[in-house]
Protein backbone atom coordinates (compact mmCIF):
# COMPACT_ATOMS: atom_id res chain seq x y z
CA UNK A 1 0.00 0.00 0.00
CA UNK A 2 2.53 2.38 0.83
CA UNK A 3 4.08 1.71 -2.39
CA UNK A 4 1.31 2.66 -4.41
CA UNK A 5 0.90 6.04 -3.10
CA UNK A 6 4.14 6.76 -3.51
CA UNK A 7 4.63 6.19 -7.41
CA UNK A 8 0.87 8.29 -7.21
CA UNK A 9 2.52 11.65 -5.71
CA UNK A 10 5.54 11.11 -8.20
CA UNK A 11 3.30 11.80 -11.26
CA UNK A 12 4.14 15.17 -12.97
CA UNK A 13 0.74 16.85 -13.68
CA UNK A 14 0.82 18.62 -17.16
CA UNK A 15 0.13 22.72 -16.69
CA UNK A 16 -3.24 24.04 -18.63
CA UNK A 17 -2.34 27.89 -19.20
CA UNK A 18 -3.01 29.98 -22.53
CA UNK A 19 -0.31 31.23 -23.19
CA UNK A 20 2.83 30.33 -22.96
CA UNK A 21 5.03 31.77 -19.76
CA UNK A 22 7.93 32.58 -22.71
CA UNK A 23 5.41 34.81 -24.61
CA UNK A 24 4.37 37.04 -21.77
CA UNK A 25 6.80 39.32 -22.77
CA UNK A 26 6.01 39.45 -26.43
CA UNK A 27 2.40 40.33 -25.42
CA UNK A 28 3.65 43.28 -23.21
CA UNK A 29 5.53 44.89 -25.51
CA UNK A 30 2.85 44.52 -28.41
CA UNK A 31 0.62 46.26 -25.83
CA UNK A 32 2.93 48.84 -25.26
CA UNK A 33 3.20 50.03 -28.76
CA UNK A 34 -0.50 49.71 -29.56
CA UNK A 35 -0.68 51.86 -26.57
CA UNK A 36 2.33 54.65 -27.87
CA UNK A 37 0.34 54.63 -31.62
CA UNK A 38 -3.01 55.40 -30.01
CA UNK A 39 -1.67 57.86 -28.01
CA UNK A 40 -0.07 59.67 -30.88
CA UNK A 41 -2.80 59.50 -33.26
CA UNK A 42 -5.28 61.16 -30.97
CA UNK A 43 -3.61 63.15 -28.53
CA UNK A 44 -4.45 66.89 -29.53
CA UNK A 45 -0.71 68.30 -30.30
CA UNK A 46 -1.89 72.04 -31.59
CA UNK A 47 -0.41 74.45 -29.64
CA UNK A 48 -2.56 76.14 -27.37
CA UNK A 49 -3.29 78.68 -24.80
CA UNK A 50 -5.69 79.28 -21.74
CA UNK A 51 -7.16 83.08 -22.30
CA UNK A 52 -10.10 84.06 -20.00
CA UNK A 53 -13.26 85.06 -22.21
CA UNK A 54 -13.64 88.94 -19.90
CA UNK A 55 -9.63 89.62 -21.87
CA UNK A 56 -11.10 89.53 -25.39
CA UNK A 57 -14.00 90.33 -27.42
CA UNK A 58 -15.67 87.88 -29.54
CA UNK A 59 -17.57 89.76 -32.40
CA UNK A 60 -20.17 87.77 -34.91
CA UNK A 61 -20.23 87.60 -38.58
CA UNK A 62 -22.84 88.84 -40.54
CA UNK A 63 -23.94 89.30 -43.76
CA UNK A 64 -25.55 93.06 -44.58
CA UNK A 65 -25.20 96.50 -46.37
CA UNK A 66 -21.71 97.36 -46.53
CA UNK A 67 -20.94 101.39 -46.91
CA UNK A 68 -17.77 101.97 -48.54
CA UNK A 69 -16.60 105.31 -46.99
CA UNK A 70 -13.86 106.84 -44.68
CA UNK A 71 -14.14 109.25 -41.89
CA UNK A 72 -11.84 112.11 -41.68
CA UNK A 73 -11.03 115.10 -40.09
CA UNK A 74 -11.34 118.57 -41.93
CA UNK A 75 -11.16 122.07 -41.40
CA UNK A 76 -12.65 125.04 -42.47
CA UNK A 77 -11.00 127.12 -45.45
CA UNK A 78 -11.55 130.48 -47.54
CA UNK A 79 -12.74 129.07 -50.89
CA UNK A 80 -9.78 130.80 -52.14
CA UNK A 81 -7.08 133.42 -51.60
CA UNK A 82 -5.27 136.41 -52.93
CA UNK A 83 -1.78 136.66 -51.73
CA UNK A 84 -0.81 140.39 -51.27
CA UNK A 85 2.22 141.16 -52.74
CA UNK A 86 4.41 144.64 -52.91
CA UNK A 87 4.61 146.13 -56.56
CA UNK A 88 7.28 148.32 -55.39
CA UNK A 89 9.52 148.43 -52.40
CA UNK A 90 9.83 151.17 -49.88
CA UNK A 91 9.42 152.19 -46.31
CA UNK A 92 6.27 151.69 -44.27
CA UNK A 93 4.62 154.93 -43.41
CA UNK A 94 1.07 154.22 -42.50
CA UNK A 95 -0.86 150.49 -42.23
CA UNK A 96 -4.69 152.05 -42.77
CA UNK A 97 -6.38 148.56 -42.25
CA UNK A 98 -5.40 145.86 -39.18
CA UNK A 99 -6.25 142.13 -39.90
CA UNK A 100 -9.45 140.96 -40.27
CA UNK A 101 -10.88 143.69 -41.98
CA UNK A 102 -13.75 143.29 -44.56
CA UNK A 103 -12.13 145.11 -47.50
CA UNK A 104 -13.53 146.12 -50.97
CA UNK A 105 -11.76 146.42 -54.11
CA UNK A 106 -9.58 149.26 -54.61
CA UNK A 107 -9.42 149.69 -50.36
CA UNK A 108 -5.66 151.05 -49.32
CA UNK A 109 -4.32 148.58 -46.72
CA UNK A 110 -0.77 150.43 -46.05
CA UNK A 111 0.93 153.55 -47.64
CA UNK A 112 4.98 153.39 -48.96
CA UNK A 113 7.66 155.94 -49.48
CA UNK A 114 10.22 155.90 -51.72
CA UNK A 115 12.07 158.76 -52.71
CA UNK A 116 13.85 157.15 -55.07
CA UNK A 117 10.43 156.97 -57.59
CA UNK A 118 9.85 160.95 -56.58
CA UNK A 119 13.44 162.06 -58.34
CA UNK A 120 12.86 159.82 -61.15
CA UNK A 121 9.01 161.65 -61.39
CA UNK A 122 11.15 165.28 -61.44
CA UNK A 123 13.53 163.33 -64.14
CA UNK A 124 11.32 162.13 -66.41
CA UNK A 125 9.21 165.61 -65.99
CA UNK A 126 11.81 167.36 -66.79
CA UNK A 127 12.66 165.42 -69.82
CA UNK A 128 9.66 165.51 -71.22
CA UNK A 129 9.51 169.28 -71.22
CA UNK A 130 12.50 169.44 -72.85
CA UNK A 131 11.58 167.36 -75.68
CA UNK A 132 8.41 168.70 -75.69
CA UNK A 133 9.97 172.46 -76.50
CA UNK A 134 12.46 170.88 -78.91
CA UNK A 135 9.70 169.48 -80.83
CA UNK A 136 8.06 173.07 -80.77
CA UNK A 137 11.06 174.37 -81.85
CA UNK A 138 11.55 172.06 -84.78
CA UNK A 139 8.04 171.85 -85.83
CA UNK A 140 8.05 176.09 -86.00
CA UNK A 141 11.48 175.97 -88.15
CA UNK A 142 10.62 173.27 -90.24
CA UNK A 143 7.52 175.40 -90.94
CA UNK A 144 9.38 178.17 -92.06
CA UNK A 145 11.51 175.98 -94.25
CA UNK A 146 8.45 175.04 -95.72
CA UNK A 147 7.29 178.45 -96.84
CA UNK A 148 10.45 179.20 -97.72
CA UNK A 149 10.33 176.40 -99.85
CA UNK A 150 7.07 177.07 -101.38
CA UNK A 151 8.07 180.38 -102.48
CA UNK A 152 11.00 179.33 -104.40
CA UNK A 153 8.68 176.64 -105.90
CA UNK A 154 6.31 179.59 -107.05
CA UNK A 155 9.20 182.05 -108.26
CA UNK A 156 10.37 178.93 -110.69
CA UNK A 157 7.21 178.36 -111.98
CA UNK A 158 6.35 182.07 -113.02
CA UNK A 159 9.67 182.35 -113.97
CA UNK A 160 9.77 179.59 -116.62
CA UNK A 161 6.27 180.74 -117.92
CA UNK A 162 8.20 183.95 -118.61
CA UNK A 163 11.15 182.01 -120.06
CA UNK A 164 8.54 179.94 -121.86
CA UNK A 165 6.77 183.06 -123.36
CA UNK A 166 10.12 184.63 -124.41
CA UNK A 167 11.68 182.12 -126.03
CA UNK A 168 8.06 181.47 -127.96
CA UNK A 169 7.82 185.29 -129.32
CA UNK A 170 11.93 184.80 -130.24
CA UNK A 171 11.50 181.95 -132.20
CA UNK A 172 8.50 183.47 -134.25
CA UNK A 173 10.75 186.97 -134.73
CA UNK A 174 13.39 184.91 -135.72
CA UNK A 175 11.95 182.87 -138.25
CA UNK A 176 10.85 186.43 -139.40
CA UNK A 177 14.65 187.60 -139.44
CA UNK A 178 13.82 190.11 -137.05
CA UNK A 179 16.16 188.94 -134.31
CA UNK A 180 19.97 187.48 -134.61
CA UNK A 181 20.14 183.48 -133.99
CA UNK A 182 22.08 183.94 -131.04
CA UNK A 183 19.33 186.45 -129.26
CA UNK A 184 16.75 183.26 -129.97
CA UNK A 185 19.52 180.18 -129.15
CA UNK A 186 20.11 182.24 -125.98
CA UNK A 187 16.18 182.56 -124.77
CA UNK A 188 15.48 178.98 -125.66
CA UNK A 189 18.70 178.02 -123.46
CA UNK A 190 17.19 180.39 -121.29
CA UNK A 191 13.43 178.49 -121.37
CA UNK A 192 15.28 175.38 -120.68
CA UNK A 193 16.97 176.92 -117.83
CA UNK A 194 14.17 177.86 -115.88
CA UNK A 195 12.32 174.34 -116.98
CA UNK A 196 15.14 172.33 -115.44
CA UNK A 197 15.51 174.64 -112.08
CA UNK A 198 11.19 174.18 -111.95
CA UNK A 199 12.06 170.21 -111.51
CA UNK A 200 14.72 170.54 -109.56
CA UNK A 201 12.85 172.95 -106.99
CA UNK A 202 9.66 170.33 -107.12
CA UNK A 203 12.09 167.40 -106.47
CA UNK A 204 13.41 169.19 -103.58
CA UNK A 205 9.91 170.22 -101.97
CA UNK A 206 9.29 166.25 -101.85
CA UNK A 207 12.19 165.22 -100.67
CA UNK A 208 11.98 167.87 -98.37
CA UNK A 209 8.74 167.21 -97.16
CA UNK A 210 9.03 163.45 -96.55
CA UNK A 211 11.95 163.96 -94.62
CA UNK A 212 10.44 166.78 -92.45
CA UNK A 213 7.42 164.45 -91.67
CA UNK A 214 9.94 161.39 -91.37
CA UNK A 215 11.85 163.75 -88.57
CA UNK A 216 9.00 164.74 -87.25
CA UNK A 217 7.14 161.15 -86.75
CA UNK A 218 10.73 160.20 -84.65
CA UNK A 219 10.28 163.12 -82.45
CA UNK A 220 6.71 162.31 -81.83
CA UNK A 221 7.06 158.64 -81.16
CA UNK A 222 10.01 159.63 -79.08
CA UNK A 223 8.00 162.25 -76.68
CA UNK A 224 5.05 159.65 -76.48
CA UNK A 225 7.76 156.97 -75.07
CA UNK A 226 8.54 159.56 -72.33
CA UNK A 227 5.25 160.57 -71.81
CA UNK A 228 4.67 156.67 -71.25
CA UNK A 229 7.44 156.45 -69.30
CA UNK A 230 6.26 158.91 -67.12
CA UNK A 231 2.70 157.56 -66.85
CA UNK A 232 4.61 154.54 -65.56
CA UNK A 233 7.10 156.42 -62.86
CA UNK A 234 3.69 157.90 -61.62
CA UNK A 235 2.33 154.21 -61.59
CA UNK A 236 5.03 153.30 -59.52
CA UNK A 237 4.41 156.27 -57.38
CA UNK A 238 0.62 155.17 -57.24
CA UNK A 239 1.64 151.60 -56.29
CA UNK A 240 2.97 152.55 -53.21
CA UNK A 241 -0.38 152.84 -51.84
CA UNK A 242 -0.90 149.16 -51.46
CA UNK A 243 -4.28 148.50 -52.29
CA UNK A 244 -6.75 145.57 -52.15
CA UNK A 245 -6.83 143.41 -55.23
CA UNK A 246 -10.40 142.40 -54.22
CA UNK A 247 -13.25 141.94 -51.77
CA UNK A 248 -12.33 140.12 -49.19
CA UNK A 249 -11.72 139.98 -45.54
CA UNK A 250 -7.71 140.83 -44.35
CA UNK A 251 -6.25 136.98 -43.19
CA UNK A 252 -2.76 138.71 -42.32
CA UNK A 253 -0.73 141.26 -42.42
CA UNK A 254 3.02 140.47 -42.11
CA UNK A 255 4.70 143.96 -42.51
CA UNK A 256 5.15 146.90 -39.67
CA UNK A 257 5.72 150.76 -39.33
CA UNK A 258 8.69 151.91 -40.47
CA UNK A 259 9.89 148.78 -42.43
CA UNK A 260 11.56 148.14 -45.18
CA UNK A 261 10.43 145.97 -47.77
CA UNK A 262 11.56 145.35 -51.53
CA UNK A 263 9.80 144.32 -54.78
CA UNK A 264 7.71 141.57 -54.31
CA UNK A 265 7.90 141.52 -50.74
CA UNK A 266 5.12 139.37 -49.49
CA UNK A 267 2.42 141.56 -46.96
CA UNK A 268 -0.27 139.28 -46.73
CA UNK A 269 -3.38 137.61 -48.09
CA UNK A 270 -7.15 138.16 -48.44
CA UNK A 271 -9.48 135.78 -47.75
CA UNK A 272 -12.67 135.54 -50.44
CA UNK A 273 -15.51 134.71 -48.39
CA UNK A 274 -18.07 134.84 -51.02
CA UNK A 275 -18.19 130.66 -50.15
CA UNK A 276 -15.57 128.10 -47.72
CA UNK A 277 -14.04 124.80 -48.38
CA UNK A 278 -12.85 122.08 -46.39
CA UNK A 279 -9.16 121.23 -46.61
CA UNK A 280 -8.22 117.23 -45.42
CA UNK A 281 -5.47 115.38 -44.57
CA UNK A 282 -6.33 111.50 -45.76
CA UNK A 283 -3.80 108.54 -45.21
CA UNK A 284 -1.88 107.73 -48.12
CA UNK A 285 -3.57 104.11 -48.35
CA UNK A 286 -6.39 105.84 -49.85
CA UNK A 287 -4.46 107.88 -52.66
CA UNK A 288 -5.65 105.26 -55.26
CA UNK A 289 -9.26 105.70 -54.39
CA UNK A 290 -9.65 109.47 -54.11
CA UNK A 291 -10.14 110.95 -56.67
CA UNK A 292 -12.04 114.78 -57.74
CA UNK A 293 -16.15 114.54 -57.93
CA UNK A 294 -16.62 112.06 -55.10
CA UNK A 295 -19.44 112.93 -52.51
CA UNK A 296 -18.92 113.44 -48.91
CA UNK A 297 -20.68 114.53 -45.85
CA UNK A 298 -20.93 116.00 -42.14
CA UNK A 299 -23.73 114.84 -40.17
CA UNK A 300 -24.90 116.72 -37.66
CA UNK A 301 -27.48 116.66 -35.02
CA UNK A 302 -30.49 118.45 -37.35
CA UNK A 303 -29.42 117.81 -40.76
CA UNK A 304 -26.76 116.84 -43.24
CA UNK A 305 -24.04 118.97 -45.34
CA UNK A 306 -23.14 117.68 -48.63
CA UNK A 307 -19.68 118.10 -50.35
CA UNK A 308 -17.62 117.42 -53.14
CA UNK A 309 -13.96 116.87 -53.63
CA UNK A 310 -13.18 119.69 -55.80
CA UNK A 311 -9.14 119.09 -55.86
CA UNK A 312 -6.71 116.47 -54.66
CA UNK A 313 -3.25 117.63 -54.68
CA UNK A 314 -0.58 114.81 -55.60
CA UNK A 315 2.06 115.57 -52.84
CA UNK A 316 2.51 113.23 -50.07
CA UNK A 317 3.61 114.22 -46.96
CA UNK A 318 4.43 112.01 -43.87
CA UNK A 319 2.04 109.70 -45.37
CA UNK A 320 -0.51 111.95 -46.04
CA UNK A 321 -1.70 113.61 -48.94
CA UNK A 322 -4.01 116.91 -49.00
CA UNK A 323 -7.63 117.35 -50.76
CA UNK A 324 -10.03 120.14 -50.72
CA UNK A 325 -13.99 119.21 -50.98
CA UNK A 326 -16.31 122.09 -51.89
CA UNK A 327 -20.29 122.18 -50.48
CA UNK A 328 -22.70 121.59 -52.86
CA UNK A 329 -25.51 122.64 -50.97
CA UNK A 330 -25.96 124.98 -47.73
CA UNK A 331 -23.18 126.10 -45.82
CA UNK A 332 -22.72 125.26 -41.91
CA UNK A 333 -24.25 128.22 -40.27
CA UNK A 334 -21.76 130.99 -38.11
CA UNK A 335 -18.62 128.78 -39.85
CA UNK A 336 -15.35 130.07 -38.97
CA UNK A 337 -11.65 129.83 -40.67
CA UNK A 338 -9.92 127.14 -39.15
CA UNK A 339 -12.94 125.57 -37.33
CA UNK A 340 -12.70 121.75 -37.24
CA UNK A 341 -15.37 119.54 -39.16
CA UNK A 342 -15.87 115.54 -38.86
CA UNK A 343 -16.53 114.55 -42.68
CA UNK A 344 -17.51 110.44 -43.94
CA UNK A 345 -15.90 110.79 -47.73
CA UNK A 346 -17.82 107.99 -49.76
CA UNK A 347 -15.42 106.00 -52.01
CA UNK A 348 -18.36 103.78 -54.06
CA UNK A 349 -21.54 102.20 -53.89
CA UNK A 350 -23.09 100.44 -51.32
CA UNK A 351 -23.27 96.46 -51.66
CA UNK A 352 -24.32 93.25 -50.23
CA UNK A 353 -21.36 92.03 -47.61
CA UNK A 354 -20.36 89.23 -45.17
CA UNK A 355 -19.13 91.56 -42.81
CA UNK A 356 -16.40 91.42 -39.71
CA UNK A 357 -16.14 94.51 -36.86
CA UNK A 358 -12.92 96.37 -36.81
CA UNK A 359 -10.91 95.55 -34.03
CA UNK A 360 -6.70 95.23 -32.77
CA UNK A 361 -6.71 91.72 -34.61
CA UNK A 362 -5.91 93.26 -37.79
CA UNK A 363 -2.29 94.50 -36.08
CA UNK A 364 -1.36 90.93 -35.60
CA UNK A 365 -2.95 89.57 -38.36
CA UNK A 366 -2.62 91.78 -41.20
CA UNK A 367 -5.99 90.77 -42.33
CA UNK A 368 -4.89 86.92 -43.70
CA UNK A 369 -6.65 84.89 -40.59
CA UNK A 370 -8.24 85.45 -37.53
CA UNK A 371 -9.27 83.10 -34.34
CA UNK A 372 -12.59 81.42 -35.18
CA UNK A 373 -15.10 80.31 -32.11
CA UNK A 374 -16.10 76.71 -32.04
CA UNK A 375 -19.84 76.26 -31.77
CA UNK A 376 -19.02 74.98 -28.28
CA UNK A 377 -17.89 78.11 -26.88
CA UNK A 378 -15.18 76.35 -24.99
CA UNK A 379 -12.23 77.39 -27.82
CA UNK A 380 -10.96 79.53 -30.94
CA UNK A 381 -8.87 78.12 -33.73
CA UNK A 382 -7.03 80.06 -36.71
CA UNK A 383 -8.51 80.19 -39.97
CA UNK A 384 -6.82 81.79 -42.71
CA UNK A 385 -9.22 84.37 -44.87
CA UNK A 386 -9.41 87.32 -46.90
CA UNK A 387 -10.68 90.83 -46.33
CA UNK A 388 -11.40 93.18 -48.91
CA UNK A 389 -12.30 97.10 -48.37
CA UNK A 390 -12.89 98.79 -45.00
CA UNK A 391 -14.82 101.47 -43.38
CA UNK A 392 -14.56 102.73 -40.08
CA UNK A 393 -16.54 100.10 -38.28
CA UNK A 394 -16.09 96.98 -40.66
CA UNK A 395 -14.21 94.78 -42.76
CA UNK A 396 -15.25 92.86 -46.52
CA UNK A 397 -14.69 89.39 -45.71
CA UNK A 398 -14.08 87.81 -49.30
CA UNK A 399 -13.27 84.63 -48.26
CA UNK A 400 -12.91 82.49 -45.08
CA UNK A 401 -16.03 83.04 -43.10
CA UNK A 402 -19.80 82.46 -43.08
CA UNK A 403 -22.63 84.49 -41.48
CA UNK A 404 -23.13 83.44 -38.14
CA UNK A 405 -19.90 82.51 -37.02
CA UNK A 406 -18.31 84.16 -33.85
CA UNK A 407 -14.43 85.17 -34.30
CA UNK A 408 -11.76 87.05 -31.54
CA UNK A 409 -11.52 90.41 -32.95
CA UNK A 410 -9.33 91.94 -30.10
CA UNK A 411 -5.86 92.33 -29.80
CA UNK A 412 -3.86 89.00 -30.42
CA UNK A 413 -0.39 89.90 -28.44
CA UNK A 414 -1.48 87.87 -25.49
CA UNK A 415 -2.18 84.60 -27.59
CA UNK A 416 1.51 84.63 -28.77
CA UNK A 417 2.30 82.15 -31.76
CA UNK A 418 -0.42 79.76 -30.25
CA UNK A 419 -3.11 77.98 -33.03
CA UNK A 420 -5.54 77.16 -30.57
CA UNK A 421 -7.57 79.73 -27.49
CA UNK A 422 -9.10 77.92 -24.75
CA UNK A 423 -11.95 79.50 -23.72
CA UNK A 424 -12.05 79.79 -19.64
Amino acid sequence: MEHQETVGMDRVIKENRWIKKKYWKYFIGGAVLVAVILFFTFRDWTSTVRVEKERITIAPVFRGVFNDYITNDGTAAPISTVFLDAYEGGKVEEILLEEGSMLKKGDVIIRLSNNDINLNILNSEAQLAEKSNFLREVRIRMEQEKHSLEREVLNARFDLIAKKRTWEQNKELYKDQLISRDEWLKSEEDYTLADKTQELVLLRQKQDSSFRSLQIDQITENLKNMQTNLSLVKQQQEYLNVKSPVDGQLGSLMVELGQSITRGFRIGQINILTSYKIEADVDEHYIDRIRTGLSAYIERPNDTLQLEIKKVYPEVRNGRFKIDLVFTGKLPENIRIGQSYFIKIKLGQAVEAIQLPQGGFYQTTGGQWIFVVDQSGQFAVKRNIRIGRKNPMYYEVLDGLVPGEQVIVSDYTIFGNNDKVELK
